[in-house]
């Protein structure tokens, strides 16, 4: 029996170095009836050379371009064309392993869910890989407490079902660099039929050719503001919590994240954090030691850390 389409969506943006595996890897997915929808998104390299022979090569890929607007509105821009009932995602860098859409496929088949997702593991260009990391069952607890404590899953290690993609109206495109997991939050409204698949089956490359998710105090600002817009949208899914829990659920993740920037001394991402935080009031005196100093413009700021660290 032919087994329905799944629809692969790929937005591009200068990935000359690794778009030609990426879309080889689509199609020699053990799960056979793929189609690949790749968005190129005003490439300044070689890669819509890449991908127009490959489209010459792989019969169902379909090649579109925009000029420039970015990774969610390429998604969206693909959706359109998109003929599967089953979507899922993956961007031009990155990768799965050989039979990650067939065991995605197959768990939310026979679970009847709406979404399956999987394991995954950072690949990091010449530096040492990430640990191989399963995530939790979440459909097992709270899907909303615990996804407030971050983005559940990357873009790639998900396969969901059209009709729900549908229902939440693809990528909003207003926090750029946490629109997917603004997606998997809005997903969570409209349904909680999710299954686990317990294997690392997805790969999520880092390096240093434009990655947006390089800039850390970017990223976790547009999260922060993706938590408060959820919680402020859906306050009943969150009624059983105290104020503080959700402070901690929704500040305390910015106050982490900027104590471990400074540690690393990403001061750049730290002060910004830490200033952002001040602002409100979930901040205790003992975080004065960290939230102070990052009001000194940052050259000053960089010349304190350095005075701090020879004492």
């Amino acid at each position: 029996m032919n087994r329905p389409i799944i629809s692969v969506i790929m937005p591009c943006y200068n990935a000359e170095h690794y778009v030609e595996q990426t879309v080889v890897n689509v199609f020699e997915q053990s799960y056979g009836n793929v189609e690949l929808i790749v968005v190129d998104d005003g490439s300044t390299d070689n890669s819509q050379t890449i991908l127009k022979e490959a489209a010459v090569k792989f019969p169902n890929l379909l090649l579109l371009n925009q000029h420039n607007k970015g990774p969610y509105p390429s998604r969206n821009l693909a959706l359109q064309y998109a003929k599967g009932d089953f979507i899922a995602f993956l961007d031009a860098d990155d990768y799965w392993s050989i039979n990650c859409l067939e065991k995605l496929y197959n768990a939310l088949i026979k679970a009847n869910a709406d979404l399956s997702y999987c394991g995954w593991q950072n690949i990091v260009e010449n530096g040492q890989d990430g640990p191989l990391y399963l995530p939790p069952a979440y459909e097992k607890g709270n899907i909303h407490e615990v996804f407030l404590s971050g983005c559940p899953w990357p873009i790639h290690a998900a396969l969901t079902r059209r009709s729900v993609v549908d229902q939440v109206c693809g990528f909003s495109t207003r926090c750029f660099s946490a629109m997917d997991y603004d997606f998997w939050l809005r997903i969570s409204t409209v349904t909680q039929n999710i299954v686990l698949v317990p294997e690392v089956l997805a790969f999520y490359r880092w390096h240093n050719h434009g990655q947006i998710s390089s800039v850390k105090w970017r990223q976790v600002l547009d999260a922060w503001q993706v938590r408060k817009d959820f919680i402020a949208q859906n306050p009943s899914f969150f009624s059983q919590l105290e104020s503080s829990e959700i402070s901690e659920l929704t500040n305390g993740q910015v106050l982490n994240q900027a104590i471990e920037a400074f540690w690393k001394r990403d001061l750049v991402s730290a002060q910004k954090l830490f200033r952002a935080i001040l602002l409100t009031s979930s901040w205790q005196i003992n975080d004065l030691k960290y939230l102070l100093p990052a009001l000194l413009p940052l050259g000053l700021y960089r010349q304190v850390v350095r005075l701090l660290e020879k004492s």
